[in-house]
């Protein structure tokens, strides 16, 4: 009996996705967590996507809330969930950070209600997992996910990409290794904030920047930061979005790579850290650059901290 119930349903069950509308073409991937990494996530209007964490999640943070919606509750503590809640095109980011300090980094991508077709991808779920061991430096997706970005230096014209690979972290882990060495750090203090914030070194590397900082919980409470972000603003929007706002609009810039010593901060705690971005080559008068460090519990109230276009510092990684 279970046999002849299981051809109908088969042969039926295709049906009522095709006469839904256009195919959509879901994907599953399992990743390796890699913080050097940005994972694309393809979403759609009226689809729920699923990422599922190695452990507990402790933060998320969603780089535009009007045009997505994630969420995570403590009933699921590894799951968050997020669609699109605009039927327009649109993209932002999606940090999530775990109990055991691992973090990722998501760029969402909604090619709106609009596409017809099964041409445009939609990731049903995405599945991370943590690395077998720490000697690993990269684990292949289980299944083929075709747009991680891998945010690791390129190969020079000049050297081996393997030679490369392991000057470039040596040179991030001095700057960070001298930052921990400053005793005495000077603290600047936020209206608001629970942190105070350290600037050390900046340096130019080539066509990159790196900025060495530290951060000092000078309140009676343990809080929780969210990785570093490099914003760009100041640039005017044409005529037809001037209407919309003020005329100013800010960016993210790519971060390279980045190294931090903890995401949780007891009393009086302190964490070192710096973090390497694609600075741009040149800029407008009105353009100011910024890093940006929050809370994670007021990721809506960031410290943005000045930045020199130029940095003070040139030298080379070799």
């Amino acid at each position: 009996m279970k046999l002849r119930w299981l051809i109908p349903v088969a042969i039926l069950f295709p049906l009522r996705l095709q006469a839904s509308g256009p195919a959509v073409n879901g994907r599953v991937a399992t990743v390796t967590i890699n913080p050097n990494e940005v994972t694309v996530l393809h979403l759609r209007p009226e689809f729920e996507s699923s990422i599922h964490m190695p452990d507990e999640i402790t933060s998320i943070v969603l780089g535009s809330p009007g045009s997505f919606k994630a969420e995570h509750n403590e009933g699921e503590p590894e799951y968050v969930y997020v669609k699109p809640i605009t039927k327009n095109p649109a993209e932002s980011n999606l940090l999530i950070a775990t109990k055991s300090g691992q973090h990722v980094t998501l760029e969402l991508i909604s090619e709106g209600a609009e596409v017809t077709g099964p041409d445009g991808p939609v990731d049903f779920l995405i599945e991370y997992r943590a690395k077998r061991s720490f000697l690993i430096v990269s684990d292949p997706p289980s299944l083929p996910l075709s747009e991680v970005r891998d945010k690791k230096p390129e190969p020079s014209a000049t050297g081996s990409g393997a030679r490369l690979n392991m000057i470039a972290p040596s040179a991030l882990d001095e700057e960070f290794e001298q930052q921990e060495r400053i005793n005495a750090p000077h603290w600047t203090k936020w209206d608001g904030n629970q942190i105070e914030t350290s600037i050390g070194d900046i340096r130019q590397w080539n066509n990159e920047t790196v900025i060495s900082y530290s951060i000092y919980n000078s309140s009676d409470q343990p809080v929780e930061i969210v990785p570093p972000q490099i914003q760009i603003s100041g640039r005017k929007v044409g005529k037809k979005k001037k209407k919309e706002g003020n005329g100013i609009i800010s960016d993210q810039l790519e971060i390279r790579d980045h190294k931090l010593s903890a995401t949780r901060l007891e009393p009086g705690g302190r964490v070192d850290g710096v973090v390497m971005f694609d600075r741009p080559n040149f800029k407008q008068s009105t353009e100011k650059l910024f890093l940006q460090l929050a809370q994670a519990d007021q990721v809506d109230r960031p410290i943005l901290i000045r930045l020199p276009f130029t940095p003070p510092i040139a030298s080379d990684r070799q």
